[in-house]
This record gives C-alpha cells, sequence and structure tokens, in this order.
C-alpha cells in the first residue's frame, strides 16, 4: 500500500523526523524504508543501500526496521553501525551504493528520531529528488522481492577509519605541525555518536582529550544542540582542564561549535568563518552559507578576496550551491562545515581539524583568532504561527521594514548592509515553528529586529 505520511510528522529535504511512537513507528519506518529503496532500484539501478544511525536509545529498533524494510524489496544492506553521518555520506560514494540511510534526528531532544535518506551522489535528496520520492511514496505500492530476492545484509565497521585517514591526508590539514602544538582538548559529544571518533581523531593530531558525554549510549543529558546556551558544562571543563580550546559535537556529528580557552561559548558562526579562514589561506576560491548565517562568514571571505554566495537554509540546499561555483569551502551558520576537497556534506570531524589547524598555524588562542574579525550577535527566536497565512505575514514585514536588500528564496531575509544587519523569517524544517534570526553589531538592535517581526506576524496571525 502507498503511505500517507501522519500529522506531526516533519518532512523536508533533511528527511522525515518525529518523536518516538507517535507518529514516529517500527512499521512506518520500515514502509519509508521500502518505498526508498525501491524507488532508488527504479532510479539507479543496482541494489546496494547504505545504513548508518547515531547513537539515540531508539536507533537499533528503527534501524532493524529500517534494514527489514529494505530487504523486503531486494535492497543489499551495509550496515554501518552507529557513525557520524558525514560517514555514512562518505561510505555511499565510496561504495558505490544507490544510496543510503541515516536513522538520526540530528540535533532534536531524544524524544525525537528521524530518516536522512542519501542519494547515490553522497548527499541528501535535494529538492527535486525529494519531491519525486514523495510523490513515489504517496501513489506507489512498492514492489515486494520474491522470497529467494530478499536483500542480504553485512556489516561494514570500517567505514569510520577510511573517513578519518580522508581527513588526515587532506593537503589543507598539516597534522605535523598540530602535534608539535601540544594541545589540550576539551570536548563535549553529549553522549552521541561523535565520542568515539572525535577522540581518536584528536589523539591521532597528538592532542591530549578531556571529555564529557563521550559514551556513545543516547542518553543526553541537556539540549542536545550545540548552541551557546547549551555549553556551560563545556565551559567549566575548558577552565579546569586549562585546555586551549571547547569542541561541543551534536549527536550524528556533522555540527560543531566552539568554547574559547577561557570557557566562553563562541556561537557556533564563528566555526564556519574560522574554518573558513583556513581553507582560503591555502586554497583561493568561492565561498557558499546560507541565508541564516553571520555576517562573519562574509568578512573573512572578504579579506581574501573571495566571493560569497548564499543559499536557502538546508545542508543540501548548500551543497548544490557550492557544486554550481565551485566553492572551496562552505557550509551553514549552526556549526556545520562543508569541504569540497572531502565531500559535500557538514563533517564536525573535519571541522575540528581545520579548527586545530587554524589555531596551530596561526599561533592564536581561540578568543585571539574570533578577535580578528568584526562582532555581531544574532538573536533567535521560534514562535508558533500559521504557515497558511505565512505570505501575508512576510507582505507585513516588507511593507512595514524598508529593508534595503529582499531574498524571497527561503522564507524573506531582509537585510539593511549600511547597519551590518540582517532578520531571515521562514518555517522551520525540523521543527513544526517558524524561525525569527537576526544579525546586528549590538544585541540590542538584535532584539529590537526580533521583537519587531514577532509583533508584525502577531498582527496578522
Amino acid at each position: 500500500m502507498p503511505i500517507q505520511l501522519p500529522e506531526g510528522l516533519m518532512v523536508s529535504v533533511s528527511g522525515v523526523r518525529g518523536k518516538v511512537g507517535d507518529p514516529l513507528t517500527p512499521e512506518l519506518m520500515a514502509g519509508i524504508a521500502a518505498a526508498l529503496g525501491a524507488h532508488l532500484r527504479e532510479v539507479e539501478g543496482g541494489r546496494t543501500v547504505c545504513l548508518g544511525r547515531d547513537s539515540r536509545v531508539s536507533g537499533p529498533m528503527f534501524a532493524r526496521a529500517v534494514t527489514a524494510g529494505l530487504q523486503s524489496v531486494g535492497c543489499d544492506v551495509v550496515d554501518l553501525g552507529v557513525v557520524p553521518t558525514p560517514t555514512l555520506l562518505m561510505a555511499v560514494r565510496d561504495t558505490g551504493a544507490i544510496g543510503g540511510i541515516g536513522v538520526t534526528a540530528s540535533h532534536n531532544p531524544a524524544q525525537w528520531n528521524a530518516l536522512k535518506l542519501v542519494s547515490s551522489e553522497g548527499i541528501f535528496l535535494d529538492a527535486e529528488r525529494s519531491a519525486r520520492f514523495r510523490s513515489y511514496l504517496a501513489e506507489v505500492d512498492p514492489p515486494r522481492a520474491a522470497w529467494d530476492d530478499l536483500g542480504s545484509v553485512r556489516r561494514d565497521d570500517g567505514a569510520w577509519a577510511r573517513h578519518l585517514e580522508r581527513i588526515l591526508a587532506l593537503p589543507v590539514i598539516d597534522a605535523d605541525r598540530i602535534r608539535a602544538a601540544g594541545l589540550t582538548v576539551a570536548v563535549d559529544c553529549v553522549h552521541g555518536a561523535g565520542g568515539p571518533v572525535v577522540t581518536e581523531l584528536l589523539e591521532r593530531l597528538g592532542c591530549r582529550v578531556v571529555g564529557i558525554g563521550m559514551e556513545p549510549d543516547g542518553w543526553f543529558p541537556r539540549d542536545p544542540e550545540p548552541t551557546a546556551a547549551n555549553l556551560a558544562e563545556l565551559g567549566a571543563l575548558v577552565k579546569k582542564s586549562g585546555a586551549a580550546v571547547g569542541l561541543a559535537i551534536d549527536p550524528d556529528a556533522d555540527r560543531l561549535s566552539l568554547v574559547d580557552e577561557t570557557g566562553r561559548p563562541m556561537g557556533e558562526d564563528l566555526t564556519l568563518a574560522l574554518a573558513a579562514a583556513a581553507v582560503l589561506k591555502a586554497t583561493p576560491g568561492p565561498v557558499v552559507t546560507n541565508l541564516s548565517t553571520s555576517r562573519v562568514v562574509e568578512d573573512v571571505a572578504a579579506a581574501f578576496g573571495a566571493p560569497m554566495v548564499r543559499a536557502p537554509v538546508g545542508e543540501v540546499n548548500v551543497a548544490r550551491r557550492m557544486q554550481a561555483e565551485g566553492a572551496v569551502v562552505g557550509g551553514e551558520g549552526n556549526g556545520g562545515v562543508i569541504l569540497p576537497a572531502l565531500h559535500h556534506t557538514r563533517d564536525a570531524p573535519l571541522a575540528c581539524a581545520l579548527i586545530l589547524q587554524h589555531l596551530a598555524e596561526e599561533g592564536l588562542t581561540p578568543s585571539r583568532a574570533a578577535g580578528r574579525w568584526p562582532s555581531y550577535e544574532i538573536v533567535k527566536e521560534k514562535i508558533s504561527f500559521p504557515r497558511e497565512a505565512l505570505a501575508i505575514g512576510y507582505a507585513a514585514l516588507e511593507a512595514d521594514l524598508d529593508a534595503g536588500e529582499t531574498d524571497t528564496s527561503d522564507g524573506l531575509r531582509l537585510a539593511w548592509p549600511d547597519r551590518r544587519a540582517w532578520l531571515h523569517v521562514r518555517p522551520s524544517g525540523t521543527e513544526p515553528v517558524v524561525r525569527l534570526i537576526a544579525e546586528a553589531p549590538d544585541a540590542e538592535s538584535a532584539r529590537s529586529l526580533v521583537a519587531r517581526a514577532g509583533a508584525l506576524l502577531a498582527g496578522v496571525a
């Protein structure tokens, strides 16, 4: 039977995600996996699909359901186990698989899980491919394999090792220089998939590692999103251990947030800015980021004479634009760094290596590295707002706020270049909310923009 997706399930280019039990059940996961497997076989030919997951408590249950769904339509499953999402995407490309599935809800709390859907390119399904799959899901009863043509299952425990060697072999990473710096690094992996892999990477780079939340058991002790507000314990660890830097990794290890040597959270946008500085010093070229990323990335690009282009929010949207522009580095302001020399996906272990490269090469502390660039304040809020009224809301904002620049490619982004300020209003692809994000040189101006936008939207809701 075709699948009618239940209410409460978030569907976007990020995949499908929801709360465990309602609406996310093993039956639903198996059905979606079967449909994806059949669709990929139809579009791509072949039959191999890679499967990976983060450490969530519900992960083993859903991974078994996904495996059964894939086998039922004749897909051979390569099970990577608990791995970073970027490791999964790299494995899809390296093995010549027709696609992949990640059982992970990324930064969402532990009661959530999700399927991230991967194309044979080793990137997530883009808007066009995602729309085609959703149509298939709603309209087609996927053909099931006969008893003697069911898919096989095999383990691949070497995917991370291959990923690690690829990072260390990058020309932009001078491992000997990082080792010579003798850095102590504090890490918080919030009991996600990143603990063992980030530890191994840092030790290979000669760092002394002190960590919290390093066991990948899925029992998140705090909100797992690596925002500044959630990193007090890591800040305390940095101060106690005398670490040179603090690294906070989200549960599926595609995002990195930084804490400076004083224990102060630096904000996720500086991850991309400092990583871009490391890359652009070695390899000039275009930079791509999304519409919600800080202007500091523009400042870094401008300092190296590099053009910067903005894309709609969503990793695959940035990746596609990077391919089109021939970008040398890019990513998102949520701590996601993409290096095309490795692959076109956000990669927290890679970002860790780039940040350490930058600090070691420049001989800087994190606070001094950040101090080279203009300082901005970003204010983010989530509000409940009827999505069917968004067009009216956008019109009200445009009419009232008199911006110098307007971008409607992803919600509404208004910018005032002379004031070095901007406002982005868009529906979330991962939560049932509308996001209000503003940036300005000072917090009061950014808060004022968000407050004004919220008041205007409340007037039309």
